[in-house]
Order: structure tokens, then sequence, then C-alpha cells
């Protein structure tokens, strides 16, 4: 119990302090910055974009352990229990210090919340602990393990009301300020038309909802940013350092575009895909603004809490719509999804281009320097693979025999989509029809008709791009850039 109101006390100091994160934030996110990349990908593969809450329970479970060492320790010899408090406080504080939004100044909080903790526990079990060691040990056994149950409880309660109280005091919650007024775009994009969306029951639509788009991101808590206090530098090898407050992009003449953004980890048939409409200001006119150095070949994109993309220079100053992004679907970027600004660039996995929370644009070179996830294994460069996928039917599904709806995504951002092919059994390739496309930047729906027969079948799917390639059968995993091969589903059919 005492272990467990000192993480909520520093985390309450840290909060209102505004210091920096509280410490099991900072532990988390410490973890996450030293996971290897295979126990990402499992823990993607298993838990989806919930990727972070075995991480938030296992937090829980491991202070619930040491607090039961500490307790147990401190029972049996003076001050060595308080010296464990103390040594996770000084493992807390080194976390702390380690983040991007931390430092020496954050630690104070836990470093003071460690010290009270380790007074309290002592206090608290100077009166219980015997003199005589042996029948007064041996008439409080009992009653001993009922408190170290309660107490591992109370612990486990007090983890969790310090996470409920975290997150409603700002650890959940980004908005410092009222809702953005987002200004009407210069430029708008096309609206879709009829035939972009096929709408039928089970295939993914051609606008994801907010709710629905899916999150693979490094923090642990969605982080808090201020849009009053939000500033972009752009910096680096460029004639002009430039830096925009949000007002000031926002009075700019922003652009609406459609885009499909994916993340690399995204398997063969996954749904770590989506589409939205973006509205933001294209980031080659900041850049150009700045005036890039000849010899640069990158842009180093800095996340407020520490994140790095490493995007090559020649996609952010082209004629694609990578923007600066404040709104998405018609409103303004839901916290999750990078409130105030993030970035959006078609035809890159987001691993090395779609930072959120963004603050920093360095433009440097691939030479000098790597992004978050090179550092760990990923490719520095990231173009998206065309792929496709089955949406209806689900796999292992039993169909009636007669004729049965395929139907399916496919995306090749900043390519286009030129045509999907069906076959069943191994057998020839079928074209199927295509909904009407939008832009090259957007997946495109597909329809394939079947007549089915009875009997177990496989079904799988290929797309061939605006370029002429077509989508590989070869399978390969996600590391270092994006999998590869051709969905599959198996039915049977009665």
């Amino acid at each position: 119990m005492v272990t467990g109101g000192a993480v909520v006390l520093a985390d309450l100091l840290a909060r209102f302090a505004g210091t920096g994160p509280g410490p099991v934030e900072a532990v988390a996110e410490a973890f996450i910055d030293l996971t290897p990349s295979w126990l990402k990908e499992l823990a993607i593969d298993l838990f989806g974009t919930n990727d972070k809450v075995p991480l938030g329970v296992g937090i829980v479970v491991v202070m619930v352990a040491l607090a039961v060492v500490a307790g147990l320790e401190e029972r049996r010899r003076r001050y060595s229990g308080a010296m464990v408090v103390a040594f996770l406080g000084l493992l807390a504080a080194a976390a702390t210090a380690s983040r991007p939004d931390g430092g020496l100044v954050a630690t104070w909080p836990v470093l003071a919340a460690t010290a009270a903790g380790a007074m309290v526990l002592v206090a608290v079990l100077a009166p219980a602990r015997p003199v005589d060691a042996g029948r007064a040990m041996r008439d409080r056994r009992t009653l001993d393990r009922r408190r170290l149950l309660q107490g591992a409880g109370l612990v486990t309660g007090a983890a969790l009301v310090g996470a409920t109280v975290s997150r409603m005091t700002g650890a959940g919650t980004v908005a410092a300020g009222p809702p953005l007024a987002l200004p009407d775009p210069a430029v708008l994009a096309p609206a879709p038309p009829p035939g972009a969306d096929l709408r039928i029951d089970g295939l993914a639509p051609y606008r994801t909802p907010n709710p629905e788009f899916y999150r693979i991101d490094t923090a642990f808590f969605v982080p808090r940013v201020d849009p009053a206090t939000w500033e972009l530098r752009v910096h680096g090898m460029v004639e002009q350092e430039v830096r925009l407050t949000l007002d000031e992009l926002l009075g700019e003449k922003l652009t609406e575009a459609w885009v499909t953004l994916c993340c690399v980890s995204n398997e063969v048939g996954g749904h770590l895909v989506g589409n939205a409409s973006w509205l933001g200001l294209p980031v080659r006119e900041v850049l150009a603004r700045a005036r890039p150095l000849p010899g640069a070949d990158m842009v180093l994109s800095r996340s407020v809490d520490g994140f790095t993309a490493s995007t090559p220079l020649e996609v952010l100053t082209d004629e694609r719509n990578a923007l600066l992004a404040v709104g998405m679907n018609g409103t303004e970027l839901p916290p999750e999804h990078g409130y105030p600004v993030r970035l959006v660039v078609p035809g890159l996995y987001g691993f090395v281009s779609a930072t959120k929370w963004v603050a920093e644009l360095e433009v440097t070179r691939f030479a000098e320097a790597t992004a978050y996830w090179t550092d760990r294994g990923w490719s520095p460069r990231a173009p998206v693979k065309i792929s496709s996928r089955i949406d209806v039917p689900r796999g292992g599904g039993e169909l009636a025999a007669g004729e049965v709806v395929l139907a399916g995504v496919a995306w090749a951002q900043h390519t286009g989509i030129a045509a999907v092919d069906v076959r069943v059994d191994d057998g020839e390739w079928r074209p199927a029809e295509l909904a009407d496309a939008v832009n090259v930047d957007t997946w495109r729906q597909w329809v394939y008709r079947w007549p089915a027969e009875p009997g177990k079948h496989s079904l799988e799917v290929r797309a061939t791009g605006l370029d002429g390639v077509v989508q590989t059968g070869e399978r390969a995993g996600v590391v270092p850039d994006g999998a590869t091969g051709w969905h599959r589903v198996d039915v049977q059919v009665g």
C-alpha cells in the first residue's frame, strides 16, 4: 500500500507541477524504447492496436511483486525494505530523466515521493516488528499472510487509481484549450464519386471513421500538447531556420486531400490501414521558406515525445499532398491521431513519415542521422508495397452454393491501382470489378461474383499498379520494410 501510494503521489506531483512524465509513464516508455523488434511485432500480432495494454498490466504486476518484497524485507530487517523502495525510486527517476519531456528537473516528484514512501514504510512497520522473533512471530503468521494479501490488493488498486487519476489530469488527453477552429480549405479535395464506395456488407468503407482508424505508435500515454504553445521548428541543413505557431499554420491556405495510411507492421490481409480526408499545410511550402542546402536528402521529423522518422526530402518537396495535417475527416485531429499537428505523407509507411504530435523538421542526410525505428533494425526508407485484401467472405466461414460475393480493398499509394484479380483453388486469375478511383493516394474497393460449388475452397487476391507492377506472391514478413504475399482465405461451401 505504501509503495502504491508513493507511485500515485509521484504521478500526481508530476502532473500538477507540469515537470514531465510520471513514473509509470516514464518506465513504460523507456521499456518501449528498449523493446526489440520481434517482441514489438509479437505484441501487435497478439493484441493489435491494444498492444500497450499488456505492458500496463505487466507494470502493475511487477509493482505489486516488488511492493511485497519491500514489505517483507522491512519486516525482516529494519531499513532494508526502505532501501528496496529507494532503489526502485532511483530507477524510476533515471527513466524519467531519459524522456524527451523529462530531464533532471522532472525527477524531483519521483525522488520526493520515494523519500516519503520509504519513511512511511519504516514508520508503519516499526510497531509491528516483534522483539521476540519466536512465539510472537508464530502467533502472527496467519495475520501477516492476510495483511500481505490485503496489501497486494491495495497496491494493485492504488496503481489502477493512479493510472485513472493520471489520465483524468492530463496523461490521456491533450486538449489544453478550446477546440480548434479549422478554416475552410483553400484547395478542396474532390468529392468521392458514388461508385467509390460499393457499400457491401463486411467490406471496409471508403472513408475510415476516426474511432475505427488504426493506431500504432510508441506513446504509452497520448502526449499532452498545449495548442497555445505548440510551435514547429524547421532547422538543420537550411539557409533560414523557420518557426511556425499553430495560429500561423491555421492562417495559411490549407489543402484538403484524401490519403490512405498504412503501418509497416500490417501483415498480409491485416487491418492496420485506413483512409481519411486530411486538412493541412503542404510540407513543401514550409521547406521552401527554409531553403534546404545542396546535399540534403532527408528530413528527420521529431514528435514531442521524442519519436523520429526519416523521410526522403524529395518526397516532401514534390507535388504530392504531403501535409502538416490539423484536420481529419472534417474535424480537428483526435488526440490519439496526433493533435494538434501531425505529418501525412502519401506513398510511405507510417514509421518513416507519419509523425504524430510533430514538433520539429530537421533537414539532414541519411548518412548523418538515423530515425527511431532505423536504430532498431528497420529500413530508413520504406515506400508502401502494393497490397490487396479480401474482406468478405471471412476465412473459415461456411457459404451456401451459388453466387458468392467476394470483396475487398487494394492500395498502392501514390501509384494507384489498375487492376485486381481473384483466383480459386490455385486456378486461373480472374479480373475483379473495381470501384471508381478517387486519386492515386487512396485505396480502391473491388468485387468479384463467384459461382461457388460445394466443397472446401481457397480464395486469393492480387493487385496490379498503374505502373504495371504486379503484387508478388512471395511471402515476406514485415521487418525491415513491409510484408509481401497474396492474401488467402479458406471457406467451406455447403
